[in-house]
């Protein structure tokens, strides 16, 4: 499985309290044919100083102003040399050793053109909050509010040439508009991954006010008229609602 390379790229700005453990999840797994690239946004933290104890594990480090985290990830996928790029950001860390054999023999056994998972939200004990599972896709399930999560999203890095990268258009509601955009628009065959792929640090600047929340609603709309979404007003109102099954 070791015959094409995944490229993960990790983006952070002032993350000396993540960074070490998200780095670590990434070097320790099983699968070995990784290109990692992080992107860092000029932190003045002890972020560089933790990666750079890393730095021979590391294919290429970027560290320069940008123009928020999606510009960030789009300098990295730009980069990327990798058949499949993922994303996995300062507060993410892999769940085990072998997500990434696990994502390269779901591509090399079933070819798609995309792949997601699972992932649980946690404390700063590793405690779990939520969980969420993400179910198998159907064409037209957007429609219901339904989206995988976004650091289980792996795809053929052809996709971003031909189909685009984050937009900057839509605040912290661009990954969203992304695969809204892969997925039901342009129809990109999908793999769903049963298993915990990632695990996420709660908190996150698109939850953390109600004024975000209205920004990201506000947002996500744009994104479903955009990318033809039938019920934009139907599917607004189920997406929160599809989350309070993660707690239980």
């Amino acid at each position: 499985m070791q015959d094409f390379i995944i490229s993960i790229i990790t983006v952070c700005f002032n993350a000396e309290q993540t960074i070490e453990r998200c780095i670590l999840s990434v070097i320790n797994q099983s699968f070995s044919n990784i290109e990692y690239i992080i992107i860092d946004g000029g932190s003045t933290d002890n972020t560089l100083n933790i990666i750079d104890k890393y730095r021979h594990k590391i294919k290429i480090v970027v560290s320069e102003a940008d123009n928020g985290i999606y510009d960030a990830m789009n300098k990295g996928i730009k980069i990327a040399k990798g058949e499949i790029v993922g994303m996995l950001n300062a507060d993410d860390f892999f769940a085990d050793e072998n997500i990434l054999l696990n994502v390269a023999k779901a591509f090399k056994l079933n070819n798609p053109d995309v792949l997601y998972g699972d992932l649980d939200y946690v404390d700063n004990s590793n405690k779990v909050i939520r969980s969420w599972k993400s179910g198998k896709y159907s064409n037209g399930i957007f429609n219901w509010g339904w989206m995988p999560p976004h650091p289980t999203f792996y795809c053929k890095r052809i996709y971003f040439e031909k189909l685009g990268y984050y937009s900057l258009n839509y605040g912290t509601a661009a990954d969203y508009e992304l695969m809204v955009r892969f997925l039901h628009l342009n129809k990109l065959s999908v793999f769903y991954l049963k298993l915990i792929m990632v695990k996420m640090e709660i908190g996150g600047a698109s939850n953390n006010s109600i004024y975000n929340r209205i920004k990201v609603i506000k947002n996500d709309y744009k994104a479903m008229v955009k990318n033809g979404i039938m019920f934009p007003l139907v599917s607004i109102f189920l997406k929160p609602l599809r989350k309070i099954v993660q707690y239980f």
